[in-house]
């Protein structure tokens, strides 16, 4: 699957989760310099920021990373999708609440 479409797969899970997305510019420096994003929590809501410099595959990885922490088994996604959430569990933060 073409990293465009799977990305707007991405994005439509996340907002079946309640967690919003945005792309914005980030500054990385020192040993961060190949943050691309991720999941982080404002104001009580979830929300993952991805640099808007990152390839179509760098979001593809920091949103399935950020998805991945949360319980997606009652929202209908195709397999590919699913394939692609399980292959970066474990690349973000602990387990969302």
């Amino acid at each position: 699957m073409k990293p465009e479409v799977m990305l707007e797969l991405l994005e439509n899970a996340a907002e079946q989760l309640g967690i919003k997305v945005s792309y914005e510019p980030l500054q990385t420096s020192g040993i961060q310099t190949g943050l691309k994003g991720g999941l982080c929590k404002v104001k009580g809501e979830w929300r993952v920021i991805i640099d808007k410099r990152a390839t179509d595959e760098e979001r593809v990885a920091t949103l399935a990373g950020a998805i991945s922490r949360f319980d997606t088994t009652e929202l209908e996604l195709a397999q590919k999708v699913r394939d692609c959430i399980h292959m970066y569990e474990g690349t973000g933060p602990r387990r969302a609440a």
